[in-house]
């Protein structure tokens, strides 16, 4: 608690006065772009793996990176995606999940979460996740856990779509949604591609817009 504490007193001291113009300009509101839904894991940082500043990024965390399926039910989830979505206006929706997720591990062996029941239904939402696994290998079990984090992405996505607001953009074309995976002991990030229906090295799935970023770089431009 102590690094904490100096921190923000270094944050106050050092980093606010460089970009205070920035802040006082975000005080008056926000314009977000992205809606990035991840795992609460300390390991996972959005901010430092996408590069981005204060304002650019709406972020959801959870255990497990969870988009509840739409009820009829308010949950902090339901709000949070229709506020960003039909309130702030972003243009995409990013699910990162990660590698080592234990959410995942629990929704692989349930039978291990019996001291902790709130946990162990929340992840109910990633129960069909497993189910796809179990089905395409016979069984279940930790050595699958890349798999089932994938799947789970996938999943989470598919609930996405329930969600009228998500809906609603997607049918109008100004909403589009992102699947990713983050290696954290590597910091490769692995993201979905609906065409071949296979997660792919960031590079690849979205060389048109690498390429624009390297470009940018090259002539000295602001990516």
């Amino acid at each position: 608690m102590e690094q904490i504490i100096s921190g923000v007193a270094k944050f106050q001291k050092d980093v606010f006065p460089d970009k205070k113009a920035d802040f006082q300009k975000l005080a008056g509101g926000q314009s977000p772009e992205v809606l990035f839904i991840t795992c609460s894991d300390s390991r996972v940082d959005p901010s430092l793996v996408t590069q981005t500043q204060p304002g650019e990024l709406f972020i959801c965390r959870n255990a497990g990176n969870v988009v509840p399926p739409r009820t009829n039910q308010t949950g902090g989830m339901t709000a949070s995606i229709e506020f960003a979505v039909a309130g702030l206006g972003v243009s995409h929706i990013v699910v990162c999940g990660h590698t080592d997720c234990g959410a995942v591990k629990g929704a692989i062996a349930p039978e291990k979460l019996d001291e902790m029941p709130h946990v162990r239904e929340w992840l109910g939402h990633c129960s069909a996740a497993t189910a796809v696994v179990k089905e395409r290998r016979g069984e279940i079990s930790h050595e699958h856990l890349d798999e089932v984090t994938q799947e789970n992405v996938l999943l989470q996505l598919q609930h996405l779509r329930t969600h009228p607001s998500v809906a609603a953009k997607l049918a109008n074309g100004r909403l589009t949604l992102h699947g990713w995976v983050y290696n954290i002991g590597s910091g490769e990030v692995l993201c979905f591609n609906e065409e071949s229906g296979q997660f792919e090295v960031m590079d690849e799935r979205y060389r048109k817009f690498m390429d624009q970023s390297l470009n940018a770089v090259a002539n000295g431009d602001a990516v």
